[in-house]
């Protein structure tokens, strides 16, 4: 009854601090205690009634927790949501946050950050340097004569990143003076970007610094730190492995925060669904275990205790002090702790009070996806992989326990997946069970290799060559799981109600005897609640989306299935903006495209399109020398996924599901839609005189819909007098137009509002806003 009582207030703790997500968290968290104490209490009673007739009642009375566990455990979920605000990070008063320039200020402001470094630098997509520093003086330079001005003592820590020159040789402790560009992190404008602010602000940082020179004020290189370790074992296993296998090696030894794996290596595991064999855990933490125990087994008890928690603690200097990492040491202290005692580990309370530690030090871990992920799989490995494996037992022990581990772990992280990203690696079960046995041969031998670097840094780089076949296999295996058709399908986000009715259903197999022998019952109803939805909103939705995409008009036509996708932007865009966009609405093909090459550079951001998503009718904008091989690119590319491609022809009307487009100039970007019923127009860079030469000639219809670049939006506003304008930037305001057009137009701005949509009601609605005004409550 003990252990029950415990298991219940650490759920009552974990359980609170997740119902901090919804208004009134901690009310609801009482609510559940009372009536929790009221079911159980009843159920006490009726057994106290049967007690009296039977020797069995009493036996079961113990099991039942008495009612006041749980009331207990709601006060417990009460002062979560209570104790969760006050350690969301704030900044102080002297954070360099404070200091900023707003940004309506029209002169850059060049600012020098002395500071200490607190991490090694890493290379980012941009090949940039980045590293975190912790500020201490801030100077601001003068413009007119580049000297500084009067220090000010600052705190807080900046996101840094400079270019990769100036980062090199750079490591913790250091102290330097960055000179650069001060900025705020702003909110994700586009839905399924990256929330780049929240991030920072996990990490509790509030600003971030564009460096362009990096000064050492402490040339001696006198100070150790656990990077000279790390560095040391990675230039080990890289000398003999090179690049990427070196790196894979060593992430999949120190996990990936810790190494400076090559994107392009990290994307194509994460794609394939293999992500967590670069994330350093569990799986690392048993195996360090496993080889201390077996090299020890004559050893003493205390001794083996002794070196296993060296090793455990040397595990975690070197990984980094990651939630998903310090989950995985302490149940291995747990493991440690129970081999002293010579007891059993009961895992599911190991799991549930180590999980209570690490919420109580960070409760800010219950939003980290590592943790949520790390703990779940654990969940699912300790509960599921019984189960699965008795229903196995027509296989050979070996091969079931292969297949019965990461099924569980899949059963388990999938909808937390699903809730985040919406996408689901069709390829990722069978890929995880015919990796293991690779994967395992690879830690193996990384860890042996990078024990001996520390002592021996050549022999362990001759250790880590035998590892050449087994990574270039798994290299090779990951990426043909990846290029294989269909190798991810995007059903959409779920909703939060999708999320816990699913979990809802593993928890009832798992525990429930009618469940269990209805599993199949489960697996279906969970399919309806992620399918049934989607495919009601996709053959329904009709909506139109400009993209924040910079400088280039994108746009997204969602017509009852149909897709359409209007220009590409760059290849940052492609990748960070469209791509997430489409997988978080269930879009899995992109039945028609529009290149109207509005500022002649988009091509590579449709090839990253492409790669990803298979366009069926390609309208291109009639190629030119300057882009004649990028067209030719992407026509074969069009044409090897069985699609059609055509040029855009320059006066011709071309119908796309919903819309009819037009081409209007031939050497001036401008594209006419129609829109049911509602012409749209997009018009490019285009100088005041031509603009005029076009009204008089009637070359510019008058829209309902215009999108233009901030520099011509007043003078195409005052002569077309659309009823909405969208342009990028807000470099004028609603009062500067004319009164009559202040009454007619409507102005939006994507770099202010983000993404633009328009549904068929006829109603314009910014998605900043809206995520504000969705969030606002929490």
């Amino acid at each position: 009854m003990i252990q029950a009582s415990g298991v219940i207030i650490c759920l009552g703790y974990i359980i609170g601090l997740l119902f901090t997500a919804i208004p009134w968290g901690g009310v609801w968290m009482m609510l559940l205690g009372v009536v929790g104490a009221v079911i159980f209490q009843r159920r006490r009673l009726i057994l106290q009634k049967i007690s009296q007739k039977t020797k069995t009642a009493p036996q079961l009375l113990s099991t039942i927790p008495h009612p006041r566990i749980w009331l207990i455990a709601g006060v417990v979920g009460l002062l979560a949501t209570l104790y969760f605000p006050l350690r969301v990070p704030q900044p102080g008063a002297n954070d360099i946050s404070k200091f900023v320039p707003s940004e309506n200020s029209n002169q850059e402001q060049i600012f020098i950050v002395r500071g200490e470094v607190v991490s090694t630098p890493r290379l980012t997509r941009s090949q940039r340097g980045q590293f975190w520093l912790k500020a201490t003086k801030l100077d601001e330079v003068k413009n007119d004569k580049g000297s500084a001005g009067a220090s000010k003592g600052v705190t807080g820590k900046l996101y840094v990143t400079v270019p990769i020159l100036q980062a090199t040789g750079l490591h913790s402790g250091q102290e330097i003076a960055v000179t650069g560009v001060l900025y705020k992190p702003k909110p994700p404008s586009n839905p399924g970007a990256f929330d780049f602010q929240k991030f920072l602000q996990q990490e509790g940082t509030f600003a971030g610094l564009v460096g362009r020179l990096v000064d050492v004020l402490d040339e001696e290189q006198h100070q150790w730190g656990w990077w000279q370790v790390r560095e040391r074992i990675v230039r080990s296993q890289v000398q003999s492995l090179g690049v990427p296998a070196g790196p894979l090696v060593s992430a999949m030894v120190l996990g990936s925060k810790a190494v400076d794996l090559p994107y392009d290596t990290r994307d194509v595991f994460v794609k394939a669904g293999l992500a967590h064999a670069l994330a350093a855990s569990g799986f690392q933490t048993s195996l360090i275990l496993g080889v201390v125990l077996g090299l020890t087994k004559g050893f003493k008890e205390s001794t083996q205790i002794a070196l296993g928690s060296l090793a455990l603690i040397i595990f975690l200097c070197l990984t980094g002090f990651q939630p998903a990492v310090l989950r995985a040491v302490i149940m291995g202290f747990a493991a440690l702790i129970a081999l002293g005692l010579k007891r059993k580990v009961k895992q599911l309370g190991s799991l549930l009070v180590t999980a209570t530690l690490l919420l109580l030090f960070n409760p800010l871990w219950i939003w980290d996806l590592g943790f949520q992920l790390s703990f779940l799989a654990t969940l699912g490995l300790i509960i599921t992989v019984p189960p699965l494996t008795q229903r196995l037992e027509w296989l050979p022990p070996a091969i079931a326990s292969l297949i019965a581990v990461p099924l569980a772990a899949t059963i388990w992280t999938l909808p937390v997946q699903l809730f985040v990203f919406g996408v689901v690696p069709t390829y990722s079960l069978l890929l995880n069970i015919v990796s293991t046995p690779l994967i395992s041969v690879i830690s193996i031998g990384g860890i042996v290799s990078a024990v001996v670097a520390l002592i021996v840094p050549e022999t362990g780089s001759v250790l880590a060559g035998v590892l050449h076949y087994p990574t270039d296999w798994l290299i090779k295996l990951v990426e043909f799981f990846c290029n294989l058709p269909g190798n991810s399908y995007a059903v959409g986000k779920i909703g939060t109600w999708q999320l816990l009715a699913i979990y809802m259903l593993i928890i009832l197999v798992c525990l429930i005897p009618w469940w269990q022998k209805r599993w199949w019952l489960a697996g279906f109803i969970t399919l309806g609640l992620v399918l049934i939805p989607m495919w009601h909103s996709v053959n329904t939705l009709f909506r139109i989306t400009v993209l924040a995409a910079g400088e280039q008009p994108v746009v997204v036509v969602q017509n009852r299935g149909k897709v359409t996708l209007i220009n590409s932007g760059n290849e940052e865009t492609g990748r960070f903006t469209i791509l997430p966009f489409l997988q978080q609405q269930g879009v899995n093909q992109i039945d028609w495209a529009i290149a109207s090459d509005f500022e002649h550079n988009g091509s590579n951001s449709w090839l990253e399109v492409l790669q990803s998503l298979p366009i069926k009718v390609f309208y291109d904008y009639a190629p030119t020398q300057e882009n004649a091989l990028n067209s030719q690119v992407i026509q074969q590319v069009v044409q090897k996924q069985k699609g059609f491609y055509q040029a855009l022809p320059v006066g011709q009307t071309i119908s796309a599901d919903a819309i009819v487009a037009q081409l209007l100039n031939n050497e001036l970007p401008i594209l006419q839609m129609q829109i049911q019923g509602q012409y749209w127009l997009l018009v490019g860079n285009l100088k005041p005189t031509e603009i005029r030469q076009l009204v008089q000639t009637g070359g510019l219809p008058r829209p309902q819909v215009l999108w233009c670049p901030g520099e011509t939006l007043k003078e195409l506003v005052t002569t077309l007098q659309p009823q909405v304008a969208i342009a990028p930037s807000a470099n004028i305001d609603q009062k500067a137009l004319p009164e009559e057009n202040q009454s007619q137009t409507k102005l939006y701005f994507t770099g202010r509002d983000g993404a633009i949509q328009w549904t068929a009601n006829g109603e314009f609605e910014t998605f900043i806003q809206a995520t504000e005004n969705n969030t606002s409550v929490l």
